[in-house]
C-alpha cells in the first residue's frame, strides 16, 4: 500500500510540474519527458515512466531530441528581440514584417509559434468606438464622406482631441495626422481644452504645409472646429473645412483610431502618478509612431519611412 501512495504521489508531483511547463496545446509529451528529466535526481526512472505513463523509448527519444540545438535559435533570440523592443506592442504578423524587411524570409506561422512558446503575447487590446454625443450643429459639409485614404501628403488631414485622466487631473491631446501615411503632423498637450490649443497646434502644422498645397481638414462637430476664429485661421490658407455629422465618430474613424493605437499601446499599458510623467510618454510615444512604429499598411513601414520613401 505504501508502494502504490509514493506512485500516485510521484505521479501527482510529475503532473503538476507539466501544468506549469505546458500551456494546454500540442508537446504535452515532450513537456512531460522534460518533468522526467528534471524529478529524475529525486525519483526512480521506473517510478517516473510509471507515473506519466510514458514508454522507456519515448522518453529516450524526447531526451536526445532536447540535447539538439534548436533549428530556429537565431530565430527566436530574433523575435524576443523585437518583441521586447517594442515593449510588447508588436503581434507577430509586425514582427514577421520587420524580419522579411531585414533579409529573413520566415513564414508568420512560425514566428507565431515561437512566440507562443515563449509566452511572448502581444499586450495590445483592440477598443471598440464609443459614439461622441458632443455639442451638436453641423457647420461645414462631411468632404471626406469616409474615404481615409490620400494619393500624396497634404491633401486630406484628419483632427480631434481626446482626453486622459491621472490622479483625478485631466490631460487633453489635440493631434492633426496625414491620411496619406498616418503621419502626426502636429499636435498640442494641455490641462485644458481650450482654443490656444487649438490654434498652436494649427500654426505648428501651418509652417510643414506647402504653399501651393489644395488640403481638407477633417473634424467632429466639436465646439472648437465651429467659432468663427478656427474657420478663418483655415480660410486664410485656402484649406477646406470637413466636418463629420453629428454624433458620428465613423466619420472620423482614422482620427479615433490613432487615439486607440495609442491609449492601448501606451495609457493601458503603464501606470501613470502625474500628469508631467504622461505628457512626457505621449510625446516620446509620437516620435515612436510617427518614426520607428510600422504599419502593414504601408508595406511595413514606418509613416515617416513610408514619407521619405516616396520622396
Amino acid at each position: 500500500m505504501r508502494g502504490r501512495t509514493s506512485v500516485f504521489a510521484s505521479r501527482e508531483c510529475i503532473f503538476k510540474k507539466v501544468g506549469c511547463l505546458n500551456s494546454g496545446r500540442e508537446g504535452g509529451s515532450e513537456q512531460a519527458a522534460q518533468a522526467i528529466r528534471e524529478l529524475r535526481r529525486h525519483h526512480s526512472l521506473n517510478l517516473l515512466l510509471k507515473a506519466a505513463r510514458m514508454a522507456r523509448s519515448t522518453y529516450y527519444y524526447h531526451l536526445q531530441h532536447q540535447a539538439q540545438p534548436s533549428k530556429h535559435a537565431e530565430l527566436i533570440t530574433a523575435v524576443t528581440s523585437l518583441y521586447h523592443q517594442h515593449k510588447g506592442r508588436y503581434g507577430y504578423r509586425r514582427i514577421t514584417a520587420v524580419l522579411k524587411k531585414t533579409g529573413n524570409p520566415v513564414n508568420h506561422k512560425t514566428v507565431l509559434k515561437i512566440m507562443q512558446s515563449g509566452n511572448l503575447k502581444s499586450l495590445v487590446r483592440v477598443k471598440k468606438y464609443k459614439a461622441y454625443r458632443g455639442e451638436q450643429g453641423r457647420i461645414a459639409p462631411n468632404l471626406l464622406k469616409r474615404n481615409f485614404t490620400a494619393e500624396k501628403s497634404f491633401q486630406k488631414w484628419v483632427t480631434d482631441v481626446t482626453e486622459f485622466s491621472v490622479g483625478g487631473k485631466k490631460l487633453y491631446l489635440s493631434p492633426i495626422m496625414d491620411l496619406y501615411n498616418s503621419e502626426i503632423i502636429s499636435y498640442n498637450l494641455s490641462e485644458s481644452p481650450n482654443f490656444k490649443q487649438i490654434t498652436d497646434m494649427l500654426q505648428k502644422a501651418f509652417k510643414r504645409l506647402p504653399a501651393d498645397s489644395s488640403l481638407i481638414l477633417h473634424s467632429d462637430q466639436g465646439w472648437q472646429y465651429r467659432m468663427e476664429k478656427y474657420q478663418t485661421l483655415l480660410s486664410d490658407r485656402e484649406i477646406l473645412q470637413s466636418m463629420s455629422a453629428k454624433g458620428n465618430c465613423l466619420d472620423n474613424a482614422a482620427m479615433e483610431s490613432f487615439f486607440s493605437i495609442l491609449k492601448t499601446e501606451l495609457f493601458y499599458l503603464q501606470k501613470f502618478d502625474s500628469i508631467k510623467s504622461l505628457r512626457q510618454q505621449i510625446v516620446k510615444y509620437i516620435e515612436y509612431y510617427n518614426n520607428d512604429r510600422i504599419k502593414l499598411k504601408l508595406n511595413g513601414l514606418s509613416p515617416v519611412n513610408y514619407r521619405t520613401q516616396a520622396a
